[in-house]
């Protein structure tokens, strides 16, 4: 029986960054990411840049490593500490950083 590929990044070793976004009535859904898209700073200026909709949870991973966690706090921490170098925050985030104070 073939095996089916496996979902695990091929760069083991490195950290990656997951958005689960709010899609109203469609529901709850990850965002589709290409590898290097993952990142932390790749997510952060995706924020900043207004690529998601609504996110309202960020899970980060390292299957080299073996852990998984909620970093929607962190991530949300560190959008406010960026908030002088941009002109304009887009209302995405500021309604993810209304969550993230939720949650916190």
């Amino acid at each position: 029986m073939p095996r089916s590929p496996s979902i695990v990044p091929h760069r083991g070793g490195r950290d990656v960054y997951l958005v689960l976004n709010d899609f109203g009535r469609l529901g709850r859904a990850w965002c589709e990411a290409e590898e290097d898209g993952t990142s932390r700073e790749v997510l952060i200026r995706r924020l900043l840049e207004d690529h998601f909709s609504h996110p309202v949870r960020i899970v980060a991973f390292n299957t080299a490593e073996g852990w998984s966690r909620d970093v929607t706090v962190d991530i949300a921490d560190e959008l406010r500490r960026r908030f002088p170098e941009y002109d304009e925050v887009p209302r995405s985030v500021q309604e993810f950083l209304e969550t993230a104070v939720r949650q916190h």
